[in-house]
């Protein structure tokens, strides 16, 4: 799919044939028991209260900063703290190598901790401070992007910036700190570790994740998230996933627009394809992605593998053929460090959700309110599956009759 390559001019023509089939339904599996994604943009199928734009979790402003002089002349634009750097020097004891949690595009993240002693009065607060890397690739309209998106955005499922320093030439950002790390961290880890994802972890990362992107999709001005990928994505000590990292982020198109053209910018094995080819970006370049995170929480692999065989570097061009013509091999495929803590059912139901959202012509692609409908359909029906059946191996036993496939890599 990704060495698939067509000129603009040809993708837009192809895009264009395809506007009859836009009130289509998406069909998710073939079978009685499937899942249908209705494409529907009415507010009443949006059930889901933390979307809604009335409700305290979202806080927007039509007031953004273009530029650093403007937010040190107005700091009060916002509801975030405005640090000193000494005061952030103080809170990670000196930037001390110790307390470093991380380092990404945009410099290294430290954890730290604001209290009475550095602020007069203010509350003992956790936080992890990110601090911009001059020479890195990143910069101020990255930094500013996060401050004006999350000074003004609040849900759930975004990570709390509880403020920002920009003292003479410093630019740091202080977020709420996240004690699990990033969703990266924990796919790609050794089967015996203590932080390596239940099947159940997944799906309500899964399913946090994507209640994150819908907000940003349906708020009053949509938000194109632009760099969804497991890295991006934190997890607090219950395994509560948050969407971190604004830097890229872009407002989606209003009215009749169909998209925006952007600079292509993101990373390579999550961007969707008409993007990269483009730079037509729209909220279904999210959900790409967002289908992307699913195949790697299924098969606990990453996105991008130079290691696999030729053709396969690409999880998505590994995955479309099992998600297409074998779903017993794909069973097999699952991560096999889940050791069978799930339903053949509940697996087949998400490997073809994750398909529907990489489709290659975005129309084709749900909502992410549909994601998240589907996503919490399939958890529920599990559970209630759970409780009534035997699992072992991803098999599911009833009596002394055995559904779906169940093999594991473990058992090759």
């Amino acid at each position: 799919m990704m060495g698939a390559c067509i000129s603009s001019e040809e993708y837009d023509q192809q895009q264009s044939s395809e506007d009859s089939d836009t009130s289509d339904e998406i069909q998710a599996s073939s079978t009685k028991d499937s899942l249908e994604i209705q494409k529907s943009s009415t507010k009443d199928s949006l059930e889901i209260q933390e979307y809604s734009t009335e409700d305290s979790f979202e806080i927007l402003s039509t007031q953004n900063v273009s530029n650093v002089k403007d937010l040190r002349r107005n700091p009060g634009y916002t509801k975030l703290d405005s640090f000193t750097y000494d005061e952030m020097r103080m809170a990670t004891r000196f930037f001390r190598k110790s307390e470093l949690l991380g380092e990404g595009g945009f410099g290294p993240v430290y954890k730290g901790l604001i209290d009475d002693t550095i602020r007069s009065g203010y509350p003992t607060t956790e936080v992890a401070v990110k601090v911009l890397n001059h020479e890195g690739f990143q910069g101020d309209t990255e930094w500013l992007t996060e401050v004006n998106y999350l000074g003004h955005l609040q849900h759930p499922n975004l990570v709390k910036l509880v403020g920002y320093c920009c003292e003479d030439d410093q630019r740091l950002l202080v977020y709420e700190f996240m004690a699990g790390g990033s969703l990266e961290n924990h796919i790609f880890t050794k089967e015996d570790a203590p932080n390596m994802l239940t099947w159940s972890r997944r799906l309500k990362i899964a399913i946090n994740a994507a209640k994150g992107l819908a907000f940003l999709h349906n708020a009053k001005r949509p938000v194109i998230f632009r760099d969804f990928k497991t890295s991006n994505v934190l997890l607090d000590a219950n395994f509560k996933a948050k969407l971190s990292d604004f830097g890229l982020a872009k407002d989606g198109p209003l009215g009749d627009l169909t998209h925006v053209t952007t600079l292509v910018k993101g990373t390579p094995g999550y961007a969707a394809p008409e993007y990269m080819m483009t730079g037509h970006l729209t909220p279904m370049c999210d959900i790409y992605a967002f289908g992307v995170v699913l195949l790697e929480l299924l098969f606990g692999e990453p996105a991008v593998d130079k290691r696999r065989p030729s053709g396969e570097t690409y999880l998505v061009d590994r995955a479309i053929p099992l998600l297409i013509k074998n779903k017993s091999a794909l069973t097999r495929e699952i991560d096999p460090r889940m050791k069978g803590q799930y339903t053949s059912k509940a697996v087949l139901k998400v490997a073809e959700l994750a398909y529907s959202c990489i489709k290659e012509h975005p129309r084709k692609r749900p909502s992410m309110t549909d994601v998240v409908e589907i996503l919490e359909t399939i958890q529920k029906h599990e559970l209630l599956e759970v409780k009534g059946n035997k699992v072992k191996g991803g098999v599911e036993v009833k009596g002394n009759k055995v559904k779906g496939g169940g093999k594991n890599k473990a058992s090759k």
